[in-house]
Parts: structure tokens; C-alpha cells; sequence
């Protein structure tokens, strides 16, 4: 691995939306949108020149059945913390367990919201999507996506959404949070290899998309949507890649 995209992975762990901050201004809309990121910056590149670029759109008829692990979580409560960095709500996690992905032990590091749902199943988005981003012990990240519909308030996420700073860089403690109340009891998952969903957009990530959302209320949504209306790259061609469903 190149200096270059190791510096990029290491930031992204940090704050994977905020790793901007030390470089050109982006945005979701307008001249510094998503459709401008690749030219902003020689190390955002791969926004505009990757094939294997994250979110995407997942055609389930076309889905290949098999050949997933289950996914296999051991994760804890702790200590967590509440960052609004300016593109969305951010909730690290300094010690909070790690889950196996393919054999590979990662950390969980953190996670965060983007309303509506960046990735989209039959072409449909979800309200809100959480992505639980994890990092193993040789930099490599996967990440977890777990989509919101309205509903019943999230009871998980309650302390949470009770709590949003409203400013951008303000951040609150939070206790305890335990990232396992977040999990769908579904266990199916589509998995792909895709990328970072903001710049650097950085690619050989593992994606694991739950397939079963969980409930968000209205009340909770209106909350977030009140500081990022709109906090979605678009869907990203798939270019032949394989998509596979774990079937339980």
C-alpha cells in the first residue's frame, strides 16, 4: 500500500466523512457535490475514476445466493461519543467490541447516519441508513449498513437522537451504548466490495448491507434531518461486480 492511500485509510478510520477537513471543501450539492469530487483532489480520485466505488443500487433477482459467511458480532457496551463533524451525526466508539468478516477479526470504530439511505435495494431507498465502520489490524475496513424505515421510536438509538449537537465539531459524551441493540434480528446480508461513500472514496472496502430494516419514528428522523436534510452520494455503477446473500 502506497503512503498516500495509507494516510487516506488512517483518516478515514478517524472520521470517515470528515477526512476533508484537511483538504478541499465538499459538499452533497451544487459545485462541490459528489459529481465534482474526483477533480477536487489528487487524493480524491477515486470518486471519479474508481470501479468499484460505493453506494450502490442492489437488484435482488440478480443476487448471487451463497457462499457468505455469517456474520459473527462481539460487540460490548462502553464509553461513546456524539459528534456532529459536519456532514452528519458521528457516534465513536472507543471500545465497543469487534465483528469477524470472512475469518478477520475487525474493531468496531465507529458509526454514523445518512438520510435517505445511500445504498438502495430494488432501486427503492430507506429513510436513513446507519454505517457501522470497522477496522483490522492491518488498515483494512468493513463496514455494516443497516437501514431505518419509519416506525416506532428506536429505543437504541434514543439516547442518541435526544442529544444531537448542533453545532458543527460540537460533540457530547455518551456513557454507555451498546452497538449490538442496533442489529437487525434478521441475520441476512447482501456483501460486495465497494468503497468509502465520501472522499477520499477510497476502494477494497467490505460492505455488508443488512437486508431487514429496523424501525426509526418520525420524531427521531425529523431530528437529524433538521441539521443534514439531505446527506446522500448517489447510487454508483456496479461494474460487474459480484453481490452476494448470505441465506441462513
Amino acid at each position: 500500500m502506497n503512503r498516500k492511500l495509507a494516510l487516506a485509510l488512517i483518516g478515514s478510520l478517524i472520521s470517515s466523512v470528515t477526512f476533508a477537513a484537511a483538504g478541499p471543501h465538499w459538499e452533497y450539492e451544487g459545485e462541490h457535490g459528489p459529481s465534482h469530487w474526483g477533480s477536487m483532489d489528487s487524493t480524491y480520485k477515486s470518486c471519479g475514476m474508481g470501479k468499484r466505488q460505493s453506494p450502490i443500487n442492489i437488484e435482488t433477482r440478480d443476487v448471487e445466493k451463497g457462499g457468505l459467511r455469517p456474520l459473527l458480532f462481539s460487540y460490548t457496551p462502553g464509553s461513546a461519543e456524539i459528534l456532529n463533524n459536519g456532514h452528519t451525526i458521528q457516534v465513536n466508539l472507543p471500545n465497543s467490541g469487534t465483528a469477524r468478516f470472512d475469518g478477520m477479526e475487525y474493531k468496531l470504530v465507529q458509526f454514523h447516519f445518512h438520510t435517505p439511505s445511500e445504498e438502495k435495494i430494488d432501486s427503492m431507498a430507506f429513510h436513513m441508513v446507519a454505517h457501522l465502520v470497522h477496522k483490522a489490524g492491518d488498515n483494512k475496513l468493513a463496514v455494516i449498513g443497516i437501514l431505518f424505515k419509519l416506525g416506532k421510536e428506536n429505543a437504541a438509538l434514543k439516547p442518541i437522537f435526544d442529544n444531537l449537537p448542533q453545532q458543527e465539531t460540537q460533540s457530547r459524551p455518551l456513557n454507555v451504548f451498546n452497538p449490538a441493540d442496533l442489529l437487525p434480528a434478521d441475520p441476512t446480508y447482501f456483501g460486495f466490495t465497494g468503497s468509502l461513500t465520501t472522499p477520499p472514496c477510497s476502494e477494497d472496502v467490505k460492505w455488508h448491507v443488512m437486508k431487514t430494516p429496523i424501525e426509526i419514528s418520525y420524531a427521531q428522523l425529523a431530528a437529524f434531518k433538521k441539521l443534514y436534510k439531505m446527506n446522500a452520494r448517489p447510487v454508483q455503477p456496479l461494474n460487474g461486480r459480484r453481490v452476494q446473500v448470505l441465506v441462513p
